[in-house]
């Protein structure tokens, strides 16, 4: 291996460092600049060794979160941030933050502390095949070998989650290698990274593709997570306006065209699903997120073009028409450029946008009549669109949750790439105040000022709600909002809930997806040092936002109270319908054994 591709050796050959402190200086020479996990035995001496070189270290309330947090940075910053856990059940709780960073295509390098070499096989302090587990959650999962090995492991790490599809990598530093010392002259740090090289999809192929658009009766665009990665913005607003075509983002390719723009058909989102006859996906895949390109959702005969990064993607579900394999946003400036050559748009006054816009104009007006309802308590739509008045354009919305991601994601709009984060492909709850910690960091750093909105239902608040705390030690400017209905998909109220104990222990009688009426979440806010608000109206929803927007140097919580059997307005073909969808009625005069039927 060349000279050329190691950093400098330490100056002095007499010089002794630590393993932790190799680690550290490995990631500061990758360019990691943030941190976050739980210290303990035996990784505590490199979250110290991180600091002291100008890592930004965030310490969670749990491995998880952390996990999800580390996760977020990789996706908004295109380079992993780092989770560090203790050995054995540390790991094993951030076992779920990397299969959701590998399930979202993004970044992410964990590093786990184990037991000692010498101690393997004999029972060790939270021994665990760590390596091995890390395998199936990961694109790279090592053990260097000696403190000498640990910059190259770790720039192939840092490598391995930029290059290709991102994903989860993984290394595992034995205890004996943190405190263990060894002369710096025989350390190399191998030299940051390049970017991921960017590729085009073959001419022939863009050919077809732009041909099979240009002869489309019904075509649409859709704008996916990985267009959002790619930072492929420009050229896909460029496509769109050039060609006048309709466009449709996917939860978290929100943003990436605004959503107020004109060509947004996400109001008519199932219309134009249904009966779009050419439909072409930008980092998008076909699975259950888009009802996996499958009848009755689509039309039989719909013919479909990706443009993904992942040749394994390609043709997944459906046949495609047409396959662009390469990066999206040079994909699409390739697009661009057969449409410069031979111009060409979609007529604007065609029966397909007449449709979509007659849609569209009939599913607003539905929407903005259940937000107009003055009964108290408030339901979902009521919500969304008094806290959609106040909401800063450039503000990064967090979003998880039930009805509360759902709903929310078609009425509080998107204007800018990478400003919104939700339960994401894999749907996993509990993300939230991660992705919102990690937000606020990199907003902190790139945009100060710049507001994170964090969303949740009371559900998804539960999973990781102490991380309040993370945020108010590190006093970040997050506002989050817990639309609470008293359960999971729905509740019940507090005179409901003391009937029902009538007939029996809470345990027998209480359905399982409800939770205690009334909780004042704002109180966990407060108790450290933030501000916290209870409301339940529209009027008390509005100052409260409004107070919260203008506090620049405390985060707070606004806890909503909604009908606890609010839902959304009637959906056609919805993808996922559970029956405890439906309303909970109370049969108080003759109760069945769980006490509510459904």
């Amino acid at each position: 291996m060349s000279e050329s591709k190691f950093a400098k050796r330490s100056n002095s050959s007499q010089e002794q460092v630590s393993g932790a402190t190799v680690i550290a200086q490995a990631l500061k020479t990758q360019d990691v600049k943030y941190m976050f996990g739980v210290v303990g035995i035996p990784v505590t001496e490199i979250a110290v060794a991180a600091q002291q070189l100008g890592i930004r270290y965030v310490g969670m309330r749990n491995e998880q979160a952390a996990c999800y947090a580390a996760s977020a940075v990789g996706y908004l910053t295109g380079r992993p941030g780092v989770c560090l856990v203790v050995s054995g059940p540390g790991l094993v709780h951030a076992l779920g933050g990397m299969a959701n960073a590998n399930m979202n295509c993004w970044p992410l390098l964990v590093i786990g502390g184990s037991s000692e070499r010498s101690q393997e096989t004999m029972g060790a302090f939270q021994e665990f095949p760590q390596v091995e587990a890390c395998r199936l959650y990961s694109k790279f999962s090592v053990r260097p070998s000696c403190i000498e090995a640990i910059p190259s492991i770790i720039e192939k790490a840092v490598r391995s989650s930029i290059y290709g599809r991102p994903g989860a990598c993984y290394i595992d530093i034995p205890a004996d290698f943190v405190n263990v010392t060894a002369n710096g002259n025989s350390i190399k740090y191998v030299e940051r990274c390049l970017p991921p090289p960017v590729s085009m999809a073959e001419t022939t192929a863009v050919r077809r593709a732009a041909a099979v658009i240009r002869n489309a009766k019904q075509p649409l665009l859709i704008i996916g997570k990985g267009a959002a990665y790619a930072q492929a913005e420009e050229a896909i607003r460029k496509l769109v306006e050039r060609c006048k075509l309709p466009f449709l983002p996917t939860p978290m390719g929100k943003g990436v065209v605004p959503d107020n723009h004109p060509n947004c058909v996400a109001a008519a989102r199932s219309r134009a699903l249904q009966f779009a006859d050419v439909i072409m996906l930008f980092g998008a895949r076909l699975n259950w997120i888009l009802h996996f390109g499958l009848p009755p959702r689509y039309r039989p005969d719909v013919k479909f073009i990706q443009i993904d990064i992942c040749a394994e993607e390609l043709g997944n579900n459906v046949r495609p028409a047409v396959t662009l394999l390469g990066d999206v946003s040079a994909v699409t400036k390739q697009l661009l450029e057969q449409f410069d050559k031979t111009p060409w748009e979609y007529p604007p006054e065609s029966n397909w946008w007449k449709s979509l816009r007659e849609k569209m104009k009939s599913n607003t007006a539905a929407s903005q009549e259940l937000a107009s309802k003055k009964s108290l308590p408030m339901n979902y739509y009521t919500v969304f669109y008094r806290v959609q008045e106040q909401l800063p354009r450039d503000c990064v919305i967090v979003s998880e949750g039930a009805n509360t991601m759902d709903i929310g994601r078609t009425v509080l709009q998107n204007y800018l790439p990478r400003h919104r984060l939700d339960a994401g492909t894999f749907g996993t709850m509990g993300v939230g105040l991660g992705f919102a910690i990690a937000a606020a960091l990199v907003a902190k750093d790139r945009n100060p000022g710049q507001r994170v909105i964090c969303v949740e239902g009371d559900s998804a608040f539960g999973f990781s709600g102490m991380e309040v705390e993370t945020i108010c030690r590190y006093n970040l400017p997050i506002i989050l909002l817990v639309v609470n209905n008293n359960g999971i998909y729905q509740g019940i109220d507090t005179n409901s809930w003391k009937e029902l104990l009538k007939f029996g222990d809470a345990t027998t009688v209480v359905p399982p997806m409800c939770l205690l009426p009334n909780s004042r979440y704002e109180q966990v806010m407060t108790a450290f040092g933030g501000k916290g608000y209870f409301v339940q109206t529209p009027a008390e929803l509005q100052d409260s936002l409004k107070q919260s927007l203008a506090e620049t140097t405390k985060p707070s919580l606004i806890n909503i109270m909604i009908e606890p059997q609010a839902m959304r307005k009637s959906q056609v073909l919805h993808p996922l319908s559970p029956v405890w969808q439906a309303p909970l009625s109370l049969p108080l005069k003759n109760p069945l054994p769980c006490g509510i039927t459904v």
